[in-house]
């Protein structure tokens, strides 16, 4: 079966070979299947320091941290897959959190559809600022991102003002979101489930799913195929801050307590899921898939040194470790996979 690695070489490359196909898509498997490795081997040695650790309610308290970080690095991922990066999404997720939990506070019975439509339309909102300064503007991403991610959290401390939403201040049927279950399976779990399943069929089937994958693999030669650029860098950033304004407010329902510096720093987190995941840092491969089993795998990990009881301050560097290796084996394999193309060329 092809994986989105191989949807990309196809759209920027389609003359390349049935074996340099082959090869992408086989590269992609196996990373997910070395991903799925490592997770078996933090897990047991966590497991084996510290039994607890393996215990079902513990491994559900895992999985529904993990949620939160899981449906923002979707949007990441989208974006990255264009050749961006939104630093912002940290913001984003705590400016909805507050938003929405201080709504609830002063409107005590406003239907929790609202309250989600309101976080959801926020993040899109803020979103699409940074897609209209990417992608119609021209300015670099990262330097669009790095100025709305301080921005954003301003306008968070501005509109807190050393305030905090406790779980006294809001009704018990929005910090129950968190804590459902639907057949037994947690909501959080649930909901980071199905968004995945909807990007990830979105980006293997749609138009626009390949459109991605070409801009990232090879943008002028996707303009000259008529690939509207500017529209779906601009689309990828709507949708990474949507997706995080939604995580906002699943925040809230599951911290109950809430103020400005709500999911401080998560962007480091979130962007190093997506790179360990095997998104590539420069856009054009990847999968949602893979991007999942980062986020899996650095949660666990910062469950495991919880529960061991080492330094938080760890969390930061393991964090910024994780970047550098996947950006690592991005790169040897990218070098790898162009030295089979000129092969292939020469012949």
């Amino acid at each position: 079966m092809e994986t989105e690695a191989t949807i990309a070489t196809q759209a920027s490359a389609p003359a390349s070979s049935r074996t340099l196909t082959r090869m992408v898509a086989r590269v992609g498997q196996v990373r997910e299947l070395g991903l799925l490795v490592v997770l078996l081997i933090v897990v047991a040695f966590v497991g084996v320091q510290q039994p607890r650790f393996l215990a079902l309610g513990n491994i559900e308290q895992i999985l529904q941290s993990i949620a939160i970080i899981a449906i923002v690095a979707v949007g990441e991922a989208l974006v990255i897959l264009t050749r961006n990066v939104d630093l912002s999404v940290g913001s984003v997720v705590g400016l909805s959190a507050f938003a929405c939990a201080d709504l609830l506070k002063t409107h005590h019975d406003l239907n929790l559809w609202l309250v989600f439509a309101f976080g959801c339309a926020l993040g899109a909102a803020l979103g699409a600022l940074n897609g209209v300064l990417v992608s119609y503007a021209g300015i670099p991403a990262i330097v669009v991102t790095l100025g709305t991610l301080n921005i954003y959290r301003g306008i968070d401390f501005a509109i807190a003002q050393g305030k905090q939403v406790n779980a006294y201040d809001v009704p018990d049927s929005f910090l129950g979101i968190a804590a459902g279950h639907v057949l037994g399976v947690p909501l959080l779990i649930l909901a980071a489930a199905v968004i995945a399943v909807v990007a990830a069929y979105l980006l293997r089937f749609s138009r626009q799913g390949r459109q991605i994958y070409a801009i990232g693999s090879n943008p002028d030669a996707a303009q000259i195929v008529g690939i509207r650029k500017a529209r779906i860098v601009f689309t990828a950033f709507l949708l990474s801050g949507l997706l995080s304004g939604f995580a906002g407010v699943l925040w809230a329902s599951r911290f109950a307590l809430v103020d400005s510096r709500a999911a401080s720093g998560l962007e480091l987190l979130v962007i190093a899921a997506v790179v360990v995941g095997g998104v590539n840092i420069n856009g054009g491969s990847g999968s949602i898939v893979g991007a999942m089993l980062g986020a899996i795998i650095l949660g666990t990990i910062q469950s495991g040194l919880e529960i061991l009881r080492f330094s938080p301050f760890w969390l930061q560097a393991i964090y910024g470790a994780a970047i550098l290796v996947g950006v690592t084996v991005d790169a040897l394999i990218t070098r790898r996979v162009q030295r089979v193309l000129m092969a292939q060329r020469l012949r």
